[in-house]
């Protein structure tokens, strides 16, 4: 049993130290990124002063929270722009599919590991973001410990939500071969009801409820607030336990989609 376990770890710890090299390879896109991140968040940070001009709150957040959650949420936003389905359409359509649901490991298991490696080496990446926006845009971080682990656990259970989502939205890929337009709409619903362009909490009541139905803002509204001064640490175990609820929810879901949607498969390369 030790053996099984330790070649397991093994096996995805070899899948986890491929990611950081993955993701550097492409060092052009890295810095194009980090160029328009930078851009977007000099434009959010005057459009809200502007809108703030004559009022001290909105949605009962006053301007110094406001700015706190945009750049965050700027800096947080490409997390929630997955575009597995397209991915997946990519494995259908090549005949690759089939060379992975083959592999002696899970296919899930795999996808997961790579998706919490890819979170650990974004943040790493835009650790000159957040440096940048305290420094010259006004973000306040907080002082306290607790909020900064409240952030941390929030966002990993937020980015797991969103890849079992989309795990499970993904194995539409199976019965469609329309991958890349189901993929712009979910990253237009993801990018919206996530919070990135607006804080849940200044949207219409009936928005608002809408946005709890959907997984996004778990992974960047929920985090984000908790860094931005809007949800206090003191809430982060009724958060946790919501988003765990979530979690389970969606594992299972996808779990048994994906069960039956792998026996629709039907390779169309090879």
């Amino acid at each position: 049993m030790i053996q099984s376990l330790r070649r397991t770890v093994n096996v995805y710890g070899a899948i986890a130290a491929m990611v950081p090299k993955e993701n550097l390879a492409y060092n052009i896109w890295v810095w194009m990124q980090f160029a328009v991140q930078i851009m977007s968040m000099i434009i959010f940070v005057y459009f809200w002063r502007a809108v703030y001009a004559n009022a001290t709150t909105l949605g009962g957040l006053s301007l110094q929270q406001t700015l706190n959650y945009i750049l965050l949420a700027q800096i947080i936003a490409p997390l929630v722009e997955n575009r597995l389905i397209f991915h997946f359409g990519f494995l259908v359509r090549s005949g690759q599919v089939a060379m992975e649901l083959v592999r002696p490991i899970d296919f899930q298991a795999r996808y997961y590991v790579e998706s919490l490696a890819g979170l650990g080496v974004y943040l790493v990446q835009k650790l000159p973001l957040f440096l940048l926006a305290w420094a010259f845009l006004g973000l306040q971080l907080p002082a306290d410990p607790a909020a900064w682990g409240a952030f941390a656990v929030s966002l990993i259970l937020g980015q797991s939500i969103l890849f079992f989502f989309d795990w499970f939205f993904a194995c539409l890929a199976f019965y469609s071969t329309e991958t890349w337009g189901l993929s712009v709409v979910r990253v237009g619903v993801a990018t919206f009801f996530s919070g990135a362009l607006v804080p849940l909490a200044m949207m219409p009541d009936w928005l608002q409820l809408l946005a709890a139905a959907l997984p996004f803002a778990q992974a960047l509204a929920v985090p984000a607030s908790f860094l931005s001064g809007i949800t206090p640490a003191a809430a982060a175990p009724q958060v946790w336990l919501i988003q765990l609820v979530w979690l389970m929810g969606l594992w299972v879901l996808s779990r048994r989609v994906f069960s039956l949607a792998v026996r629709k498969v039907t390779v169309q390369g090879g």
